[in-house]
C-alpha cells in the first residue's frame, strides 16, 4: 500500500468516525444544549461585564470549531472517495 493511499485510508476513516459522531443524537443534544446555554449565557450577561462576555463568546466558538472540524472531516472523506471513484471510472472506460 502506498504512502497516499495509507493518508487517503486515515482520512476517509476518520471521516467516517466524524460522520458518526454528528449523526449520533447524543452527541447532537449535547452540542445543541450547551450552544443554546452560550446563548443565554451571553444574552443576560450584563453589557459592560466584557471579560465574562468574551469568556462565553470564545466557549461558543470552541463549540462550532468542533462541529465545523468534524464536518470538514467529512467533506474530505467524500471529496476522496468522489476522486476514487472517478479514477476507477476512467481506468474502466480506457480499457474499452
Amino acid at each position: 500500500m502506498t504512502e497516499v493511499s495509507q493518508t487517503e485510508d486515515a482520512m476517509i476513516t476518520a471521516g467516517n468516525e466524524a460522520k458518526s459522531l454528528l449523526d449520533n443524537e447524543v452527541f447532537s443534544k449535547t452540542i445543541d444544549g450547551l450552544v443554546q446555554s452560550t446563548f443565554q449565557g451571553f444574552v443576560n450577561s450584563a453589557p459592560e461585564n466584557n471579560e465574562e462576555r468574551e469568556k462565553i463568546y470564545h466557549h461558543y466558538r470552541a463549540l462550532v470549531d468542533i462541529v465545523h472540524t468534524l464536518n470538514q472531516r467529512v467533506a474530505v472523506r467524500d471529496e476522496i472517495i468522489a476522486k476514487n471513484d472517478t479514477d476507477v471510472e476512467a481506468n474502466d472506460n480506457s480499457g474499452e
